[in-house]
C-alpha cells in the first residue's frame, strides 16, 4: 500500500477498499520506524483526527480526489497544532495559531497531515545539513545528502513514508532534492501558490510546490495548492494569469512536434559524465516520443550564482530581522540591555549558514555598496529573464520547453562539503536562473550515477517552461513516465 501513487490511493479510498484512518496509521507506523531524520514533529492524535474527518467526507459523498490521502509539510510552512520551526533553534518550540494558505488549501481538499518535515534552517542550503535538528539521510544511500533545502520532503517521499510532501523552491530547493532522491517535484511560476504562512527567506524568490512520485500526482496536488490569495502581496491575481486550472487536463497529449531547447551552457565543464549520460539518454527518449532537440544558448547562466547570492541574502537579512527575541521565538536567558539581548538572541538562535547569509545581505544593502552589488545583481537578474524570453516567448520562440541537468553531480557524501559553502553554492548553477526569472521548472528521475563511492544515486532531468506553462511541463513529464519506469524505482528495503 505504501508504494502506491496518490492517484492509486485516491481510487482505493473512493471505492472504500481502504479507509483514511487505516492509511494514516500505516504511514505513521512507517515514520516511527524510519531512521532518516526526515520528520521533525509527528502527532498521531492530530493526524488520526483529520483522517476520521476525511472518512466522514467520503462516507457522505462530499470527498474530493485528494480526500483521505496523507501528506507531510516542509517545516517552513506554519501549521496549527504542529510545531513550525523552519529548522532553526530560533523557533524551536513555536506553534502557530493558524495554517499557511498552502496547508489550508490541501486540508480543505481533505488531505491528512502526517507531520512536519526537516529542512535546512530557514530554507538556506543545498544539502539539508544546516538544520538545527540534525541532518537528513538520503534513502538511496544513507552516506549521501538528500539535497536541500527540502531534503526532508524528498527523502520522505522517496522512502515511501509519505506519498506526498510540500516543498519550497527559492533557488532550486524543490528540484535539486527531487533529483537527488529520485522523485518528481515542480516549482510553479512565481506567485502561483500563496506565500502566506510560509516563513520567509527571500520574498521575491520563495515559491511553494509539490513533491511526489509522479508528474500526475504533482498535477493533482497543484490543483489544490495554487490560486490567488489576497493575504499575500506577492500572489499573482487572476488578471495577471493566475486562474484556477486543472493541471491534469493535458496529461495525455502526445509530444509530436515538441521543440526541446538544450542549452549549451548546461553541458559544459563541471558536468559529471554520469549525470550527462543519464540526461542525454532521457533527451533521446523524448525524441522517440516525437520531440525535436534544438540547440540554444542562455548566455548569462554563469552570472546566476553571483546575482542570486547578492539578492537572496539581502532579502534574508531584511526578513530575518524580525527574529530579535522581543515578540516570539528564542530569547537569550541572560543579557545586560536591549542591544545585548538582540546580539545574544540572534547569535544563539541562528546557525552558521543563516548568520553568514545575514552578514552578506546586510553588507550588500549598506550605504555605498547597494549600487555596486545589490542593484547590479538586479540588473543581471533582468538579463537572465530576458535570455529565457528570447527562446521561449513570442513569435521568435525557438523552443517550447528547455531541458537539462538539475545539478552538475549526483548527491555528494554527507559532510564532504560542510567546510566549503562556495562548493554548495556552485551546485545550484542549473536551477538558480529559473528562480531568478520566476519561471516554472520541475525535476523528474531519469537514471542513476555512480556517486562518490560507486553507489547508485539518482539523476534528475530539469524541465523549464514559459510562465504559467505548468500543465505543459506536467504533460511532458507524464508522457516520459508512461514510457519509462525510473519514477517507480524505490530504494532497497523500502
Amino acid at each position: 500500500m505504501h508504494t502506491k501513487t496518490i492517484k492509486e490511493l485516491s481510487a482505493l479510498l473512493q471505492s472504500k477498499q481502504v479507509s483514511a484512518t487505516e492509511l494514516a496509521t500505516l504511514f505513521l507506523d512507517r515514520i516511527e520506524k524510519s531512521d532518516l531524520n526526515a520528520f521533525l514533529h509527528v502527532d498521531r492524535a492530530l493526524t488520526l483526527a483529520q483522517a476520521a474527518e476525511a472518512d466522514q467526507r467520503i462516507a457522505n459523498g462530499s470527498a474530493s480526489p485528494l480526500t483521505g490521502v496523507p501528506i507531510a509539510h516542509k517545516d517552513i510552512f506554519v501549521t496549527k497544532g504542529w510545531r513550525s520551526t523552519a529548522g532553526s533553534k530560533m523557533l524551536a518550540n513555536y506553534v502557530s495559531p493558524f495554517d499557511a494558505t498552502v496547508v489550508q488549501k490541501l486540508q480543505d481538499a481533505g488531505m491528512v497531515t502526517l507531520g512536519k518535515l526537516n529542512c535546512d534552517e530557514f530554507a538556506m542550503g543545498s544539502s539539508n545539513e544546516n538544520s538545527a535538528f540534525g541532518l537528513v539521510k538520503n534513502p538511496w544511500d544513507k552516506a549521501a545528502i538528500p539535497g536541500g533545502s527540502s531534503g526532508g520532503s524528498a527523502a520522505a517521499v522517496a522512502a515511501r513514508i509519505a506519498p506526498a510532501a510540500t516543498g519550497t523552491d527559492t533557488g532550486g530547493s524543490i528540484r535539486q532534492p527531487a533529483s537527488f532522491c529520485g522523485i518528481t517535484g515542480i516549482k510553479p511560476t512565481y506567485g502561483r501558490a500563496s506565500r502566506f504562512g510560509m516563513i520567509a527567506f527571500a520574498s521575491s524568490l520563495d515559491q511553494a510546490g509539490p513533491m511526489a512520485q509522479t508528474a500526475e500526482d504533482c498535477a493533482l496536488l497543484l490543483n489544490a495548492m495554487t490560486g490567488f490569495d489576497e493575504r499575500d502581496a506577492t500572489s499573482l491575481t487572476p488578471e495577471q494569469g493566475n486562474v484556477a486550472e486543472d493541471y491534469t487536463r493535458d496529461l495525455n497529449q502526445p509530444l509530436t512536434g515538441l521543440r526541446i531547447g538544450v542549452p549549451k551552457e548546461y553541458f559544459g565543464e563541471g558536468l559529471a559524465a554520469d549525470v550527462e549520460k543519464a540526461v542525454r539518454a532521457a533527451l533521446e527518449q523524448f525524441v522517440k516520443l516525437g520531440a525535436t532537440l534544438v540547440d540554444i544558448s542562455l548566455p548569462n547562466t554563469a552570472l546566476s550564482i553571483p546575482a542570486y547570492y547578492m539578492i537572496a541574502p539581502a532579502e534574508a537579512s531584511s526578513n530575518l530581522s524580525r527574529f530579535d527575541g522581543v515578540r516570539f521565538g528564542h530569547r537569550a536567558s541572560e543579557y545586560k540591555d536591549l542591544g545585548d539581548m538582540y546580539r545574544k538572541t540572534r547569535a544563539q538562535g541562528f546557525g552558521p549558514e543563516v548568520q553568514r547569509r545575514i552578514m552578506v545581505g546586510t553588507y550588500v544593502l549598506c550605504h555605498g555598496y547597494y549600487d555596486a552589488y545589490y542593484l547590479k545583481a538586479q540588473k543581471i537578474r533582468r538579463k537572465i529573464a530576458q535570455d529565457f524570453s528570447n527562446v521561449l516567448a513570442g513569435d521568435g520562440a525557438v523552443c517550447d520547453v528547455i531541458m537539462g541537468p538539475v545539478a552538475p553531480t549526483v548527491a555528494w557524501d554527507l559532510g564532504s562539503k560542510a567546510d566549503d559553502p562556495v562548493a554548495n553554492y556552485l551546485a545550484d548553477i542549473f536551477t538558480l536562473s529559473t528562480s531568478l526569472a520566476g519561471l516554472p521548472g520541475m525535476s523528474i528521475p531519469v537514471g542513476f550515477g555512480e556517486g562518490e563511492k560507486n553507489s547508485k544515486r539518482p539523476v534528475g532531468l530539469q524541465i523549464i517552461g514559459n510562465y504559467f506553462n505548468e500543465a505543459k511541463l506536467l504533460n511532458i513529464a507524464h508522457q516520459y513516465q508512461q514510457a519509462t519506469d525510473w519514477h517507480q524505482r524505490a530504494p532497497q528495503g523500502i
